[in-house]
């Protein structure tokens, strides 16, 4: 067993690479050296929390069981997950952060041991931290386990909005408040048992309705809010558990991710208060004129050698990449594709949507996967201008991100969201599977532009044909 200083200078030491490998994962190019700092500090701090001072030699063998078994798990996902199904993994293991806050909370406030001579304000404090620690728990594992189904396909992605909504989450606050008072006032365990069953109860069932009541537009934001919710969670598993590591890390983790779900409502155009209360088709959008027809024309499809032809005669390309990319895990064939047109002398570029596919990045890790240069991936930002003067946009199983209709129609649920302006290319090529809607439930006026063409079709299927009509 270490001793007590050696456990503090080893958690100052993990703090310090928690805090690089923040740092480092704010740009891709140092982003594989900052999860190496992620997880150097985490072992460090797994190590001096295991053989440290608080650690018994009896409760040793349990740690170290627990630690196998999850461990094992881990590596189980690590290999068999697809990057397809990162988001929901990621969602999942919040869900995880909420259950272990919770357990702490009430184990915490059952054992005798933990308020063993506390009395006065640090008795009330520390039954504060208790209530706030399963509090944030509960909501962030009941919103995450929501999170996961939507993520996954289990649970639609149009928003449940229930008659009177704010009302109902208004009157559970106030509810949970007064179970406050009588969980701090309890003179049993047994009454602020109850106080904190019950809003535990509410807590629940608050994260189930705020993260139903959200669009699948906003569900990239949602993923990030939920990782804000699991830092606080930590955190307040730390003041729960006199952990100084805990507390620092899981505020770091919170404050990040806050910091992460502003920046992406603002690059949305969206209010982060209206992301919460409804989400992407969560209001009521203003109703169209009598007579007002739906998105309609004639649609024109191409071939993969009509595309490979259109790319072997452009000199400016920008590819828009989606979650339909992920899907058919079509990024190598994509990547083949640039560096085939980049060797030829055109001007390749990616445009990333700061919500494209199902959380915060995905594009980005799915592009790095493939070895795509980081100089040619730009954010919308970047790129939104350049489309007047490009030759071929070619959008990979995006759709809502390339709605023309969020800037046109004041009645789209969209509405005000920014996207990328891919109909303004001379040609805009959009490679999907049907003409179904996205994510979002929204129809796309953009398949019916005189200059977009439709390749229908598997995205890496497709995209192998036109490789192979570019390599002839």
């Amino acid at each position: 067993m270490m001793s007590a200083s050696l456990a503090t200078v080893s958690y100052i030491g993990a703090i310090i690479l928690f805090i690089l490998s923040l740092g480092g994962l704010s740009n891709p190019e140092s982003s594989r050296r900052g999860n190496l700092y992620g997880m150097i500090g985490m072992a460090i701090a797994v190590l001096a929390t295991v053989f440290g001072p608080r650690v018994t030699a009896a409760g040793l063998p349990w740690i170290l069981a627990a630690m196998v078994a999850g461990g094992s798990i881990g590596l189980y996902a690590a290999r068999k997950v697809q990057m397809t199904q990162m988001p929901e993994l990621v969602a999942l293991m919040h869900s995880m952060v909420g259950l272990a806050a919770m357990l702490v909370g009430f184990a915490n406030y059952i054992d005798p041991m933990a308020a063993l001579n506390l009395s006065g304000a640090e008795k009330a404090i520390h039954e504060v931290e208790v209530y706030l620690g399963v509090l944030i728990g509960a909501v962030t594992l009941a919103g995450s386990l929501i999170a996961f189904g939507k993520l996954s396909g289990k649970i639609g992605g149009k928003p449940l909005l229930l008659p009177g909504r704010h009302y109902l989450n208004l009157a559970g606050l106030l509810v949970v408040i007064a179970f406050g008072w009588q969980f701090m006032h309890a003179e049993t365990v047994n009454s602020g048992m109850t106080a904190l069953t019950v809003m535990t109860v509410i807590s629940l069932l608050f994260g189930i309705h705020m993260v139903m009541a959200i669009g699948g537009a906003d569900m990239p934001v949602v993923v990030s809010m939920l990782n804000s919710y699991s830092g606080w969670a930590a955190a307040a598993t730390g003041f729960m558990l006199n952990n100084d590591l805990l507390i620092v890390v899981g505020a770091l983790v919170g404050s990040s991710g806050a910091i992460l779900s502003y920046i992406m409502c603002r690059a949305m155009n969206r209010n982060f208060i209206s992301v919460i209360a409804g989400g992407f088709g969560g209001g009521k959008p203003a109703k169209k004129a009598e007579g007002e027809a739906q998105p309609a024309g004639e649609v024109v499809s191409i071939s993969a050698l009509e595309t490979a032809e259109l790319l072997k005669d452009a000199k400016s390309v920008i590819i828009v990449p989606g979650y339909g990319m992920a899907v058919a895990q079509a990024q190598h064939t994509v990547n083949e594709i640039s560096n085939l047109l980049r060797e030829k002398g055109v001007n390749v570029r990616f445009g990333i949507h700061p919500v494209a596919g199902r959380m915060p990045g995905h594009m980005n890790v799915l592009l790095a996967e493939a070895r795509v240069p980081y100089d040619i991936v730009m954010e919308m930002d970047e790129l939104n201008g350049d489309f007047p003067d490009t030759d071929v946009a070619i959008v990979i199983g995006a759709n809502d991100i390339v709605n023309p209709a969020a800037q046109d129609d004041p009645t789209c649920p969209i509405a005000g969201m920014p996207v990328l302006e891919v109909w303004k290319a001379r040609t805009s090529i959009v490679m999907k599977r049907s003409m179904a809607s996205g994510y979002a439930g929204v129809d796309n006026p953009l398949f019916y532009k005189e200059n977009n063409r439709m390749l229908f079709g598997d995205a890496k299927k497709m995209l192998e044909e036109v490789l192979s009509a570019l390599k002839a």
